[in-house]
């Protein structure tokens, strides 16, 4: 096994938390911007949204990351240690960072909300919002299956449908915060919250939307991965101290 292997391997068994933790966290853990910042050596700091994050970070990638960081279940929440050499040196000039939340919004509108609105029975609008070519047209679509959940779900009240109500409800939930996508990164992250208890897959495709976005603009610069297992590995024995 190569240098390269050893140190990736040994990071990718750091334990990501929801939240933000007091340094370092149970069992050595921190959120999923936590742990990029120790392993690029920068100074530790809490970091409970993304203004939280060092300059160096992408401000949408690092509220999409920290979205996703405290929305997954533990057993879905490794996922994201594939990044965590990824983040820090992200930050590009405002229109790059303007591309990358529209990006979210965009593929997180048409890649997790049809299955959500497929499993309610809302085909037409998945479609709408699977084929939309650009970022209006998926907010259009996200806006009319927000519509469409809302008359189901109090339909489905007034008939005592609890069931259907509940998943009606999530449609409405999930689509309205697709909505607010545009403008906040972290919401974009929501979508995938709302439509996972419904739609099995929903995790992996939300971070194939994380890797596909870290492709626009800046790339982080590469950080040696045996120097970052080892800042990892000081900080959980600091932990245990």
């Amino acid at each position: 096994m190569t240098g390269f292997d050893t140190g990736f391997d040994h990071i990718l068994n750091w334990r990501l938390l929801a939240g933000s933790h007091p340094f370092p966290g149970p069992d050595g853990g921190t959120c999923i911007n936590e742990a990029a910042l120790v392993a690029a050596g920068l100074p530790y700091r809490a970091i409970r949204s993304s203004d939280d994050c060092p300059p160096c970070f992408s401000r949408p990638l690092g509220a999409y990351a920290l979205g996703l960081n405290d929305a997954m279940p533990d057993g879905e929440r490794h996922r994201l240690m594939a990044f965590v050499l990824r983040l820090s040196g992200s930050a590009d000039a405002p229109p790059v960072e303007a591309e990358r939340t529209a990006f979210l919004a965009r593929e997180s509108i048409r890649r997790l909300l049809p299955p959500l609105l497929a499993r309610a029975g809302l085909h037409g609008r998945a479609a709408a919002c699977a084929d939309a070519a650009d970022l209006a047209a998926a907010l259009a679509a996200a806006r009319s299956a927000a519509w469409h959940g809302g008359a189901r779900a109090e339909a489905a009240a007034g008939r005592r449908a609890w069931v259907a109500g509940a998943l009606a409800a999530a449609v409405a939930r999930t689509a309205t915060a697709a909505l607010r996508a545009a403008d906040d990164p972290r919401c974009a992250a929501e979508i995938a919250e709302g439509a996972a208890p419904f739609a099995p897959g929903t995790w992996a495709r939300a971070v194939d939307i994380l890797d596909a976005a870290l492709l626009i603009g800046r790339r982080a610069p590469d950080i040696d991965r045996v120097a970052a297992r080892d800042r990892l590995d000081a900080a959980r024995a600091l932990a245990h101290a």
